[in-house]
């Protein structure tokens, strides 16, 4: 077979648990843990195969070198001009399927930590005002169970199918927002998902047909006491408008794990928020559990594999 020279850019991204050595079997492999956008086109002027997490590929940085193959060690690719390398024989793959039961984990703890308040709880014991509170038990806030509310799914996909499945198991009804309906589901529109949903959990990828898809309009649409749970991506939502209805308790939680800008900035919206007892927000962690991230790898290591081959497999250019 041949041997490929592969430059993996983000290394970083990608835990530092994680042992790279499998790549060896497919190339010759340099490893950076971090690349500045500067730094790039000289770290891929040698690169037959370029594998990334977070970083942007495009024209500016993918002209002139010798790059035939983009793996992203990701599902979404909307970090890659795709149209760009198609027309200019530039071969992208993605890797789909790894992260499955790593999101739908998250986004159901999400959902079960804000339904249960279980930040404010834990924080009782922590500080000692349950010991000294002399009472056995202490429920306040007041907590619901899920049995019998509204769960809404945007996006059903593996993730969507897989978190509808626990929703279900938890008693709830699970309505779902998909471009095509399917049989098995209730299927409903944006705005009806948003006006009836108790949580609603978003699974879109990002796209130009999604940007915005949790927009103002759709977030005032949204019960008071209702929970978001957003581990897709940062864009499909209005982050503004949505740290705006938490703040004014016209939402009842907020859970996110993906932002617009990553990590996100002092001057993020959701930056003034996140001791808010109603908020969750984690680091763009939900995809990383350790059994996924070494799912994630070996389909890369298949996806180059084929591609020496001249096979296509999860191809996206």
């Amino acid at each position: 077979m041949e041997r490929l020279r592969i430059a993996v850019l983000d290394a970083k991204t990608l835990g530092e648990d994680l042992d790279l050595s499998p790549l060896d079997a497919v190339g010759d492999v340099t490893v950076y843990d971090t690349s500045a956008p500067e730094e790039i086109p000289g770290r891929i002027s040698g690169a037959d195969v370029v594998m990334i997490n977070k970083i942007r590929l495009n024209e500016s940085n993918l002209s002139g070198s010798p790059v035939r193959l983009i793996c992203v060690a990701a599902t979404g690719y909307d970090n890659i001009d795709v149209a760009w390398c198609r027309s200019h024989g530039i071969a992208v793959s993605n890797v789909v399927g790894y992260s499955t039961d790593s999101v739908a984990q998250l986004t159901v703890s999400m959902a079960l930590s804000l339904t249960n308040h279980l930040r404010e709880y834990t924080q009782a014991v922590r500080d000692g005002s349950y010991t000294r509170g002399g009472v056995a038990n202490r429920l306040t806030p007041v907590y619901h169970e899920l049995s019998g509310r509204t769960w809404g799914i945007a996006g059903y996909g593996h993730i969507g199918k897989k978190v509808g499945a626990v929703a279900r198991a938890l008693g709830c009804r699970v309505i779902v927002f998909k471009r095509t309906p399917e049989e098995g589901c209730e299927c409903v529109d944006p705005d009806t998902l948003c006006r009836e949903s108790d949580i609603l959990s978003i699974h879109l990828p990002l796209s130009e047909a999604t940007r915005g898809f949790l927009s103002a309009e759709r977030i005032a649409m949204l019960k008071r006491e209702a929970i978001v749970i957003n581990v897709a991506r940062g864009a499909v939502t209005d982050e503004k408008a949505l740290a705006e209805a938490l703040k004014q308790g016209s939402i009842g939680g907020l859970g996110v794990d993906v932002y617009s800008r990553e990590p996100f900035p002092e001057d993020h919206p959701f930056y003034e928020l996140r001791e808010n007892d109603r908020a969750c927000f984690t680091p763009h962690m939900a995809w990383g559990a350790y059994e996924a991230r070494v799912r994630c790898l070996d389909e890369m290591i298949l996806n180059i594999r084929a591609f020496v081959n001249g096979e296509r497999r999860n191809r996206v250019d």
